[in-house]
């Protein structure tokens, strides 16, 4: 008995490691599959900017499969001459936190001028232009209309066109996959710099494809070449690729954040925190005047697709509430391929403003009416819905038609 007891663990463990052993494997072979822009630009592609003067726009996500940074491929590139680095918000390096602007400096590792594309000038001036032959764009996006790395691509293009120079997006993955669209598309009037265009929260494209989308859509007119991926497939999330998570910004610190960002970044425009100052940003919502049991059953009565919601406390060391113990919920996701982060975070928020009409306030609107909620979901209707005592349900409908009609604009610039 012993014997044979001993002969099924070895068996068992001889199992194991063969299974282990496919699975390295089967990573391996899909990792050689695939290739970011920067990759086939460099490989197959490096005749685009050869003996021209280049001009990046990047920030720390802007890194090869090895995560060696695009700016140091370049300049150690014998082929490339990089003349100049742009910033979007949060600086080339990343180390500005969200709003705060990033002036003009020398970056120290290259000797370069980088010059900020976020607070007083978000589109490249003539003068910053004016040592460039052609403009290369490689940032991770995160799949949300309110991220603004898409609109400093938008504003890039716009300043290629008026110079005559070409641009170059170099395509990455859209981290919480290709195929999945939702929320309302944004409404003229609430046009910002966390929404310019007319697309939907959750766009479901990759930057590249959005660049090709805004080109012609919105009438552009750059001369715009798109470096596409390889290997890339639409319903992936990003830990299905071979890709290191490097931060897109301070508070976008792991994939589960950008899982959940689309949506909890609607309680940005209340005065309930959505967990800036804690490691769990996105992920942790609350406030002082919350009960943390009350909302989380409330919330998991509804039974949403994918995700559940357990009661939690936590001090912000900055931004709203900071200093100050508050109390909701953690939002998990127990299966992103069913979650609808956008529905979710409307849920929230109106349940939120239902429980606690008194404490609960959407942020100020601007002279305009216009709230910062607003520039968030696109629109004024649905601020007025959650006010008016309406169902979520009722909201959606609402936006159903536009969102219909996206879809239809949107399929002609798929690339993948």
């Amino acid at each position: 008995m012993k014997k044979l007891l001993t002969g099924l663990l070895v068996l068992v463990l001889l199992l194991s490691t063969v299974s282990a052993t496919m699975a390295k494997n089967d990573k391996e072979k899909n990792n050689k599959k695939f290739r970011l822009g920067i990759e086939v630009l460099l490989q197959d592609q490096i005749d685009l900017i050869k003996d021209k003067r280049v001009g990046l726009i990047t920030n720390p996500t802007g890194v090869d499969q090895n995560v060696a940074s695009i700016v140091d491929l370049l300049f150690n590139n014998p082929k490339v001459n990089l003349t100049a680095l742009y910033g979007p918000e949060h600086g080339v390096r990343g180390s500005a936190q969200a709003g705060q602007y990033v002036e003009q400096y020398t970056d120290e590792k290259t000797g370069l001028p980088v010059y900020s594309l976020y607070g007083k000038t978000k589109k490249p001036t003539p003068e910053m232009l004016s040592n460039v032959d052609v403009l290369l764009f490689d940032i991770q996006d995160v799949g949300a209309r309110f991220y603004t790395y898409i609109y400093t691509m938008a504003l890039a293009m716009e300043a290629a066109k008026e110079n005559n120079i070409p641009i170059i997006v170099l395509d990455r993955p859209n981290p919480i996959s290709g195929t999945k669209v939702e929320g309302p598309v944004l409404e003229d009037k609430y046009s910002s710099f966390i929404g310019e265009y007319p697309i939907p929260v959750r766009h479901g494209m990759t930057v590249g494809e959005l660049a090709k989308l805004f080109n012609s859509e919105f009438e552009i007119g750059a001369d715009l070449t798109v470096v596409e991926m390889e290997g890339w497939k639409r319903n992936m999330y990003y830990d299905e690729t071979p890709l290191e998570w490097v931060l897109p910004s301070p508070n976008m610190p792991t994939l589960e954040t950008a899982v959940v960002y689309p949506g909890a970044a609607l309680i940005e425009g209340t005065n309930v925190s959505e967990g800036r100052g804690t490691t769990k940003p996105f992920e942790l919502i609350g406030a002082p005047f919350i009960n943390s049991d009350n909302l989380a059953a409330k919330l998991n009565s509804y039974k949403l697709p994918g995700v559940t919601f357990r009661a939690a406390s936590f001090i912000p060391t900055f931004s709203k509430h900071a200093n100050v113990l508050s109390h909701g919920i953690q939002i998990h996701v127990t299966n992103r391929n069913s979650y609808k982060p956008f529905e979710t975070g409307l849920y929230i928020v109106k349940t939120i403003h239902d429980m606690y009409p008194n404490e609960f306030q959407f942020r100020a609107p601007s002279a305009a009416g216009i709230s910062f909620f607003d520039n968030l979901v696109g629109n004024g209707s649905i601020r007025a819905d959650i006010e008016a005592g309406k169902s979520v349900e009722e909201m959606k409908a609402s936006w159903q038609a536009g969102l219909d009609q996206f879809n239809e604009v949107r399929e002609k610039y798929l690339l993948y």
